[in-house]
């Protein structure tokens, strides 16, 4: 179960937009909170240059559309939480990753950083606003939150995981009784309580007691008060019973009894007293005689396609369609671990190209950053380039590259990988709807039988009463 929240991110007042990326992805890559790093993975950057590698996207795609980055979202943040218990912090690093990767479809390079300082493991995925070839911008389309819900909703089912039930609107709980703030007035009211409980012998000492209390008081025909909280004076003839200034003088001169403020009564509100039903018999029996024979028939129809099929594939029992079902799902698993494998190279294929190139370039800059001494001047006029090499040969010590591939050579691997994976994920979506198929079919007849002895049994214990 994970719930998924998306947010567009935007330059902090007074930063820059290379300051603001550097604040963001420091917070998620914080390694007290990500086991020292262990949990942080990057697709198309490097987890140690994110920041920069995002800006020089930016910068390109400046150079490219000759747009500017001025007061805009600047990268976009998926927060992604688990059920306590049910994932381990590895497992929701892998699908947060797969979350980013198909939402994005591959076009921006994103940082996925898993969280284990809270009772609830969750993930915080940031991915550029600007794509990895700097052509295009990523547009937050309507209900874009919904989209990534589900998406994460069906990886989680994917992976085995529970997902949240939403329920209609009509079958949620409803609030029938609502917090009252109380008003000026109300506080005006418990005041002159708390100054009555005194016992001042008159009304102008009454006044006193409410001066002291740190009211204002304006005399004439209607008396008003005001309190330091109020910006205008209120009058005691507009206060409710009890606690007007005729009310007031009959309580002083022993006329009247006086009674506590009981404060605002809250606002009921009354609840539907018809709301949406799901069982099909109520519904049947609320719509009518026309709904239900309308049901008959669509379930008749289920039945006899479910019925068909089985026929037509030659399962003579449930269990001979149930062993089906289950050898196709085991093949669409062994197709998506395929596909995933495919894909795990590929992104190494494409990171491992990218820091060979940027090597290549910033080699000369370093090997001359490396003669100056490594000085700091010399660094500081070519922080960038330095930077892309370090990160480079980083990157192929993480890799475990002990000696740099040639770009063709891995060009030519990735273009066999697609291929394998195009025919793969053909073959996956066709095993897919065949097993979805089968289980439907399985689960009509199923139902079917289980409600045809519930209405044997049912026979039989009216004839046993009889």
């Amino acid at each position: 179960m994970a719930a998924t929240r998306l947010i567009a991110m935007h330059p902090r007042q007074g930063r820059s937009v290379a300051k603001s990326l550097g604040e963001r992805t420091d917070y998620a890559k914080n390694p007290e909170k990500t086991e020292k790093g262990d949990l942080v993975t990057t697709y198309q950057c490097d987890p140690f240059t994110v920041d920069e590698e995002f800006m020089l996207q930016k910068r390109q795609y400046n150079q490219i559309t000759g747009k500017s980055q001025h007061n805009d979202v600047i990268a976009y943040q998926i927060r992604q939480s688990f059920k306590p218990g049910e994932v381990t912090a590895d497992e929701a690093n892998r699908i947060g990753y797969e979350l980013a990767l198909r939402f994005t479809k591959g076009k921006y390079s994103f940082i996925v950083a898993t969280h284990t300082d809270r009772a609830h493991i969750h993930n915080h995925v940031v991915f550029n606003s600007t794509s990895i070839d700097g052509t295009r911008k990523f547009k937050d389309f309507w209900r874009s939150g919904l989209a990534l819900q589900k998406l994460s909703d069906l990886i989680c089912l994917e992976h085995g995981l529970s997902v949240i039930e939403r329920k209609p609107y009509d079958e949620r709980e409803k609030r029938t009784k609502y917090p009252v703030k109380e008003g000026i007035r109300g506080l005006i009211c418990q005041d002159i309580d708390e100054v009555l409980l005194k016992k001042p012998k008159d009304f102008d000492a009454f006044l006193e007691e409410l001066k002291k209390a740190g009211y204002e008081i304006k005399a004439g025909k209607n008396v008003a008060v005001k309190s330091k909280s109020q910006k205008r004076f209120v009058r005691l003839s507009s206060l409710p019973d009890g606690f007007r200034e005729s009310d007031i003088r009959q309580v002083l001169s022993g006329a009247a009894e006086h009674h506590k403020y009981a404060g605002k009564t809250a606002v009921q509100h009354r609840q539907r007293s018809v709301s949406l039903i799901i069982d099909i018999q109520k519904k049947c029996q609320e719509k009518g005689p026309g709904y239900q024979q309308w049901a008959k028939v669509h379930n008749v129809k289920q039945l006899a396609q479910s019925v068909y099929l089985m026929r037509e594939r030659g399962y003579r029992t449930i269990s001979e369609l149930s062993a089906r079902a289950d050898d196709q799902i085991k093949k669409r698993d062994d197709l998506l671990a395929s596909i995933k494998a495919s894909e795990a190279r590929m992104a190494e294929i494409a990171t491992l190209r990218k820091h060979i190139i940027n090597y290549s370039k910033t080699r000369k800059t370093y090997e001359e950053y490396r003669k100056a001494g490594y000085s700091k001047k010399f660094f500081e006029a070519h922080r960038e380039e330095i930077t892309l090499h370090k990160a480079a040969k980083q990157a192929f010590d993480d890799l475990g590259v002990k000696k740099i591939p040639k770009v063709k050579d891995l060009n030519t691997e990735y273009a066999e990988l697609l291929a394998k994976k195009k025919a793969a994920y053909s073959e996956y979506r066709r095993i897919k709807e065949d097993a979805q198929e089968l289980l439907i079919a399985k689960m009509n007849i199923e139902s079917f039988y289980e409600a045809d002895q519930k209405v044997s049994q049912e026979h039989q214990r009216q004839e046993k009463q009889h």
